[in-house]
C-alpha cells in the first residue's frame, strides 16, 4: 500500500514538474524516505528525458512522453558594423572621391528547429534567416535556408532529402555561428555553390575516421528550381586520422590531443548562358555579382572567347582542405580550382583560389588572435585580375561561440581589371581598407 501511494504521488508530481526542477522521487530518495529498490520500482515506467529542457547553444528542447518525438527551438543573431575606406586611385576622371562606407547591419538573424520524429533515426531541420528580408523583398534566395529530413540506417549509411548546404568547401559547411573571423574568406565566397535542394547519401565510418557525402541537386541554388533536366552533382570525403574534427572553427575547447582533418570535394553543374557574360536566373554563390568567381571572371574573357547567348555551360569545381587544432591553436586552408566549358562555343574559363588562416588563444578559451590570407584568380588566362585579401582578427569568446565579440581588419587588393573604382585595362589597382565589428548571441 505504501508503494502504491508513493507511486501515485510520484506520477502526479512528474506530470506537473517544470524543466530543471527536481522530481519528487529524487527528493524522497535523497531524504531516505524510500529505498533504492523503491525508487527503481516507481520510476521504471517514467521517461528518463525531461519534457522540456534548455541548453545554451541548442535552445529549448521539447520531448514527448513516449520519447518518440523531440524538437529543439533556438536562434542566433549577428549585429555588425563595417567601415570601408575606399581607394580613390581611379577617381581622377571627374568622378570625384570614392564614397567611403559606414554601415550598421543585421548580418544574420536565424531561427532553427531540429529534432527527430517517430524514431531517433529520422531527424529533421528547419532554418530561417530573417536577415534575408530587405524591406519586405527577399534576397539571397529567400529566408528559407535549410529544410531537410535525414534517415539513418546505420552510421555509415544515411539518406538526406530537402534543402541543405551543398557539402562543398569546409569553411562554408561550418555554420556561420562558429566562424573564427567575422565572416568567410573571399576565396570561399567565390567558389562554393551555396544552398540547394536535392537528395544526399552520407555517413560516418569507424566513429568518424572517415566521413563522406554524395548528392544530386536541382542546380540553381537556394529556393530556385529547375525547368530543365540538368542537375548538379556533389561529393565530399574527409579523413580524420586522430579522431573526428568537428565543423567548428577555433580551438575553443583547448583540445588536449592534436586533431587533423583532410578533405576533398567535387561539384558539377550545367547552366544556360543568358548573355555572353551572364547566366540564367540562379542563386549559386560562385555566380553571385561582386563575389563569385564567374560573375567577376566572365566579363574579363577577351572578345571572341566569350560564351554564346543561350548556350549551356558545364561547370566543374574541385577543392582540397586541411585543418589542424591543438591546445588553442587552429589552422585551416583550402584550395579551389574551377573550370567552365561552353558546349557550343567550346570556350573555357579557368579559375583558382586559396585561403590560409591560423588562430591562437592568447587567453585560453577566451581571447584569440588570428590572421588570414585569401587569393582569387577568376580567369587564369587573363593577367591583372587578381583579388587578394590580408586580414587580422581578434575575438573575445565570452561564452564560447554562444556569446562572442569579434573584430577584424582587412586590406582588399584588386588588380586593375577588377579594381573597386572604375575598373578596366587603363585603371590602377586599388587597396581598400575595411574594419568590421560584430557581436553574436546564440541561444
Amino acid at each position: 500500500m505504501k508503494k502504491m501511494l508513493l507511486a501515485a504521488l510520484i506520477v502526479t508530481a512528474f506530470s506537473l514538474q517544470t524543466a530543471g526542477a527536481k522530481t519528487l522521487e529524487d527528493v524522497l530518495k535523497e531524504k531516505g524516505v524510500i529505498t533504492d529498490e523503491d525508487y527503481k520500482e516507481v520510476t521504471k515506467d517514467v521517461p528518463q528525458t525531461k519534457p522540456l529542457e534548455y541548453r545554451l547553444g541548442e535552445g529549448f528542447t521539447f520531448t514527448s512522453a513516449n520519447e518518440k518525438f523531440r524538437m529543439s527551438l533556438g536562434s542566433y543573431s549577428q549585429v555588425r558594423y563595417t567601415y570601408t575606406d575606399m581607394d580613390n586611385d581611379n577617381n581622377n576622371l571627374g568622378a570625384g572621391k570614392a564614397q567611403d562606407v559606414s554601415q550598421f547591419a543585421l548580418r544574420r538573424v536565424k531561427l532553427f528547429f531540429n529534432g527527430y520524429a517517430y524514431t531517433p533515426d529520422l531527424t529533421y531541420k528547419l532554418q530561417i534567416n530573417f536577415a534575408n528580408l530587405n524591406g519586405g523583398t527577399s534576397t539571397n534566395g529567400g529566408i528559407l535556408e535549410e529544410t531537410w529530413m535525414n534517415y539513418r540506417i546505420v552510421d555509415p549509411a544515411q539518406f538526406r532529402f530537402g534543402q541543405d548546404k551543398v557539402q562543398f568547401g569546409r569553411q562554408f559547411i561550418v555554420s556561420s555561428a562558429y566562424d573564427e573571423f567575422v565572416d568567410n574568406s573571399a576565396a570561399t565566397n567565390a567558389f562554393v555553390p551555396g544552398y540547394d535542394t536535392g537528395l544526399q547519401f552520407l555517413g560516418r565510418v569507424n566513429n568518424g575516421l572517415i566521413t563522406y557525402s554524395a548528392g544530386i541537386f536541382g542546380g540553381l541554388g537556394q529556393d530556385t528550381f529547375r525547368t530543365s533536366n540538368d542537375n548538379a552533382f556533389n561529393a565530399r570525403i574527409v579523413f580524420n586520422p586522430l579522431g573526428e574534427l568537428k565543423y567548428v572553427e577555433a580551438d575553443i575547447n583547448y583540445s588536449e590531443k592534436p586533431l587533423v582533418a583532410i578533405g576533398a570535394d567535387f561539384f558539377s553543374d550545367t547552366l544556360k548562358a543568358a548573355t555572353a557574360t551572364t547566366l540564367e536566373n540562379n542563386q549559386l554563390f560562385f555566380a553571385k555579382a561582386g563575389t563569385g568567381y564567374f560573375a567577376v571572371g566572365s566579363p574579363l574573357m577577351p572578345a571572341g572567347h566569350q560564351f554564346a547567348a543561350n548556350e549551356k555551360i558545364n561547370f566543374n569545381t574541385f577543392s582540397f582542405d586541411g585543418t589542424f587544432e591543438w591546445r588553442g591553436l587552429y589552422v585551416q586552408s583550402e584550395y579551389y580550382i574551377a573550370q567552365a566549358d561552353g558546349q557550343s562555343s567550346h570556350n573555357t574559363l579557368r579559375a583558382q583560389g586559396v585561403y590560409a588562416q591560423a588562430g591562437y588563444f592568447i587567453v585560453p578559451k577566451y581571447v584569440e588572435i588570428a590572421g588570414r590570407y585569401s587569393y582569387v584568380d577568376p580567369n587564369r588566362d587573363v593577367s591583372n585580375d587578381h583579388w587578394v585579401e590580408a586580414q587580422g582578427a581578434v575575438s573575445w569568446y565570452i561564452n564560447k561561440h554562444n556569446l562572442k565579440i569579434q573584430a577584424d581588419y582587412t586590406n582588399i587588393h584588386k588588380q586593375k581589371l577588377i579594381a573597386s573604382t572604375n575598373p578596366g585595362p587603363t585603371a590602377n589597382p586599388t587597396d581598400d581598407a575595411q574594419f568590421r565589428l560584430q557581436a553574436q548571441i546564440l541561444f
